[in-house]
């Protein structure tokens, strides 16, 4: 007889919805202001066209992930509503999926397919973009890097899944 309960490897194979990008910001180059666009090209083992970490084929970091929830929390622990997501100088801002849920696997944005390559620890440029303990406010909620596994077209409002 099976056991009617899920295995944690089952419910890892599971998302409660597919989660969706809500921002799409470019760093053209080091401490130039964010270039927020609604659809970008996400080129394969270089990063997204037109952000300054693309210049660098191989790289682990060719695109930072953050979620919008978190920079809800972020917004909280500093007295805000939210934090506007270009002072994190991340790439995709997501709503909806943990995107813990994505690591060790494969997953899908638009057109394009991506790999978690480790966490986007705050920098100390954190405490000059949000103010007196931004970089404490930061800590666990930096977001995600990844590299591009296979380019395509990522827009705003594109669909985040398990492949």
């Amino acid at each position: 007889m099976m056991d009617s309960q899920n295995t944690i490897k089952e419910m890892m194979e599971r998302l409660a919805q597919p989660g969706r990008v809500s921002w799409i910001g470019l760093r053209p180059e080091r401490r130039a202001k964010m270039r927020v666009v609604e659809e970008v090209e996400a080129l394969e083992d270089c990063g997204l066209e037109g952000d300054r970490a693309a210049d660098k084929p191989g790289k682990k970091r060719q695109v930072t992930l953050i979620m919008g929830e978190h920079l809800d929390a972020t917004g909280m622990i500093l007295g805000r509503t939210s934090v506007d997501p270009s002072l994190t100088r991340r790439n995709i801002v997501t709503r909806g999926i943990n995107l813990l849920s994505l690591k060790d696997r494969r997953f899908q944005i638009g057109d394009a397919v991506f790999e978690l390559t480790g966490p986007a620890h705050p920098c100390s440029r954190m405490e000059e973009n949000l103010g007196e303990g931004g970089y404490n406010a930061m800590r666990g909620h930096g977001g995600w890097c990844a590299k591009v596994i296979r380019s395509g077209t990522i827009r705003v409002g594109d669909a985040i899944q398990f492949l």
